[in-house]
């Protein structure tokens, strides 16, 4: 029996010639992920099994960017142990103010994570890194602390779902439009434990913060990771970035697939999904009679430069609604710094936008940004929840950046048109 993409890679890595959907195996780790909110236990865990050193300081990744510049006490705490840590265990890859940057996006620019790494991380969306051909997968903080001290972590073999892409997206739709279309269709459960894997002619189409994008809401539908195929696209992004040699997977021609779900992006319209999950999607064009207070556009998900240049084309020499906030996150400081010499900063605040420096802040509900209660926001974030950005009785829409830059303007969710 062949296998998926998913499957090999883990394979490989667990020493073994094949495995199979179910299979319990213990693989070796290319990189171990951890932020300022789930290192600090991981930290506590670390030491309480009594660990006292780290299988491979070049492996371990530290990420400051949930509540850095730090916003109270808490925060500083939780930032000074991850300090601690990573200065006394010599942790190459640690990311404080300055250098710092939303985890998700820093890593595949730093050239941190690479094809057919495997990959594990104590947040969610580190699934983030199929984009690059790669297994990646959220962790909890016990197993972080684990696998920063052997360097190996179990996984269930996930069992997969093919999407079949073809055609061409349409001007004013990006990777945000399809991940909300296949989620709107499939459910926030409908790919439980699974891999969701990308395939097909249309994907050499997409660029890599597309893919990036796409691969970041799989866990929005439940998935175990998402991943796409390594083409031209993925290895000129590699190029002279990557600080290993990428190893380069393939699907099996007989890879044995749950269900397969073949998508025309050509058809593919600006999705919305309106609260209070993600699954709740429909056209942009069909809500233009809510009113928003607050627009952000960043995160994990949407703060890559691709991000920058839709809301600069959008906001350019025009102004922000009156009434509406409106929030700009580039997702690093090398994002930023490109925004700062492109103009695009100049340009974003002409329009009435602030721009803060790379944080998570906002799509978590963590601060610059929170939501009173009533109010309404469309972000390009990855999550929709009763309470997450704000007050229990806020309204979080989630979409592309090209909508929400467009919904700024006219101080409703507004389809930005072709």
């Amino acid at each position: 029996m062949g296998m998926t993409m998913t499957q090999k890679i883990l394979a490989a890595h667990a020493g073994l010639d094949s495995v199979s959907a179910g299979q319990l195996i213990s693989a070796k780790l290319d990189i171990v992920l951890g932020n300022d909110i789930t290192t600090p236990v991981a930290v506590n865990e670390f030491k309480k099994a009594g660990f006292n050193s780290v299988f491979d300081k070049d492996r371990i990744a530290i990420v400051l960017d949930h509540f850095v510049p730090n916003k109270d006490i808490k925060a500083a705490e939780q930032s000074k142990t991850c300090r601690e840590f990573a200065c006394s265990h010599c942790v190459s890859h640690f990311y404080d103010v300055g250098k710092m940057g939303i985890e998700h996006a820093l890593l595949p620019e730093q050239g941190v994570v690479t094809a057919g790494d495997c990959i594990i991380g104590a947040d969610s969306h580190t699934c983030t890194y199929g984009a690059l051909g790669a297994f990646s997968t959220g962790v909890g903080s016990t197993d972080m602390a684990a696998g920063m001290a052997t360097g190996t972590a179990w996984f269930k073999v996930p069992s997969a779902m093919k999407f079949n892409l073809t055609g061409k997206l349409p001007a004013n739709c990006s990777g945000k439009d399809v991940i909300l279309y296949i989620i709107g269709k499939i459910g926030v459960d409908g790919a439980l434990y699974r891999s969701m894997e990308f395939t097909g002619e249309g994907v050499k189409t997409l660029s890599m913060d597309d893919r990036l994008c796409i691969c970041n809401m799989a866990i929005e539908a439940g998935a175990k990771n998402g991943i796409f195929p390594v083409d031209d696209v993925t290895l000129e992004y590699m190029k002279g970035r990557c600080e290993r040699e990428p190893k380069i997977f393939a699907a099996d021609e007989d890879a044995v697939y749950d269900s397969v779900m073949d998508i025309n992006l050509s058809d593919i319209t600006p999705i919305v999904a309106c609260p209070h999950l993600p699954e709740n999607t429909r056209p942009a064009k069909e809500l233009s009679d809510i009113k928003i207070d607050q627009v952000v556009i960043g995160s994990c998900t949407n703060g890559r430069m691709e991000d920058m240049e839709t809301a600069y084309r959008v906001l350019r020499g025009n102004k922000v609604a009156d009434g509406v906030r409106c929030i700009i996150i580039p997702a690093t400081m090398q994002i930023y710094r490109e925004c700062v010499e492109r103009g695009y900063v100049t340009a974003f605040i002409d329009a009435g936008a602030v721009v803060s420096t790379p944080t998570c802040g906002p799509c978590l509900g963590g601060y610059m940004g929170i939501l009173a209660a009533g109010e309404k926001c469309i972000a390009t974030t990855n999550r929709n929840f009763v309470g997450r950005m704000g007050h229990v009785e806020s309204e979080v829409y989630l979409a592309s950046p090209a909508t929400a830059a467009a919904s700024a303007l006219t101080g409703y969710i507004t389809q930005q048109e072709v």
